[in-house]
């Protein structure tokens, strides 16, 4: 548990840096807790409850063989939703051209 409080600390301290670099550190640590921590795995079940949505991109990284590249590309996928208009989203874009190109290559 200590090792996740010292992750989440490092990561607040990184957060003010430019680019997304402090949040993942964050979950990471918050992962470490979850996984050593009796009141914080009834927590987490309480906000499993009460938001489920939130919850789902954590309940993924706690399995036994977790998927961190899907994890963040739809948190991210998910930021850009909330953020921008239809007509300024990238994402979506460019992995439909980034699988176009993937499938003319590999033929």
């Amino acid at each position: 548990m200590a090792a996740g409080l010292v992750v989440v600390l490092l990561g607040v301290l990184i957060a003010p840096l430019p680019g997304p670099g402090g949040i993942p550190v964050i979950a990471l640590g918050l992962v470490l807790i979850l996984r050593s921590s009796f009141w914080a795995k009834r927590q987490f079940i309480r906000a499993q409850h009460a938001r489920p949505r939130w919850v789902y991109p954590f309940r993924r990284l706690l399995r036994k063989k977790p998927e961190f590249a899907p994890v963040f590309w739809q948190s991210a996928l998910r930021t850009e939703r909330m953020m921008l208009r239809r007509t300024h989203r990238r994402l979506i874009r460019t992995r439909k051209g980034l699988r176009r190109y993937g499938r003319k290559v590999f033929r």
